[in-house]
Parts: structure tokens; C-alpha cells; sequence
């Protein structure tokens, strides 16, 4: 009887120890993304992206076509401490550099700071694989660029993650 008691007793014992060393605990999983977060990556990629038109992007500006005026135009946004933007080729719709911050709370479309005509407009974008569309409207006052070219009108940028 006693044997038996103390064969429980240890297996008891073995049974708890075992419980109690379940080893480390697992690294806990990074809480989820905010929605500013992920559209920063749609736009940013990890801290820098390059989009541009060159290699099958295209620009329509209204119901025109207009690609060709902006077959080189490349728009370079960066995130970080800092939400930069540089541009080139860019037919002196955008600026060549500035800031862009969200506009809204949905965190689908940005600004841009600058001068030009694109800059203080809230440009719409959708991210598809590696494919950026933008869509913004330019009204008719200060549509002018150098005061001949008029430039008013719905744009829609279809660029290439570069």
C-alpha cells in the first residue's frame, strides 16, 4: 500500500513539474497596422518608392489621352520623420519637390505642397500590385502655366512601381 501511495504521490509530482516548464512564451505578435500606416505603404513601400510612367503607365486628362506629355514623368515619394516627394519630367504640373501629407481622415488621397498647379489638390490614389493610380481635378482659375498652357481639367496617372 505504501508502494502504491508513493508511485501516486511521485507521478503527481512528475505530472505538476511538467506542467509548470512549458518553456519560454512565445514573442507576441506585433499589434496590427493602423489604416495610416498601410497607406503609407501602398505609397511608400518600406521608406522610399519610385512610380513612374515610362513602361506601360499613362495619363488621361479628362477624356484625352495625354501620356506623351508625361512619358518620362517619375514621382519619387518617401515616408519616414518627413513625407517627401521629388518629381521629374513632370511638364510643370508638379512641383520638382515638397512635402505630401494625408488628406482626411480614410487615408486615401494626399497633398502635395509647392506651387504648381497640382500642389494643394487632393489626389485620389488606388494601389493594385504594382500599379499606382492617381486621380485628381485642377479647376480653371490659376490653370496656367507660364500664362499660355492651360492646364484644368480630371487627371487620372496610371504609374509603375519602378
Amino acid at each position: 500500500m505504501k508502494s502504491t501511495l508513493l508511485r501516486i504521490a511521485l507521478l503527481a509530482w512528475v505530472i505538476v513539474i511538467t506542467q509548470s516548464c512549458g518553456g519560454d512564451d512565445p514573442t507576441p505578435a506585433p499589434p496590427p497596422k493602423t489604416a495610416e500606416q498601410l497607406a503609407t505603404e501602398a505609397l511608400t513601400g518600406t521608406g522610399t518608392q519610385i512610380w513612374g510612367i515610362a513602361g506601360g503607365g499613362s495619363v488621361v486628362r479628362g477624356t484625352t489621352t495625354v501620356t506623351d506629355l508625361y512619358s518620362t514623368f517619375e514621382l519619387v515619394l518617401t515616408s519616414g520623420s518627413a513625407k517627401t516627394y521629388t518629381s521629374k519630367n513632370n511638364n510643370d504640373l508638379f512641383d520638382n519637390a515638397g512635402n505630401w501629407s494625408f488628406a482626411g481622415s480614410n487615408f486615401d488621397k494626399f497633398t502635395l505642397t509647392g506651387s504648381k498647379p497640382a500642389a494643394g489638390r487632393e489626389i485620389s490614389f488606388t494601389r493594385t500590385g504594382d500599379n499606382l493610380r492617381l486621380a485628381f481635378t485642377i479647376p480653371a482659375p490659376g490653370a496656367r502655366i507660364n500664362g499660355t498652357f492651360a492646364v484644368a481639367g480630371s487627371y487620372v496617372f496610371t504609374m509603375l512601381k519602378k
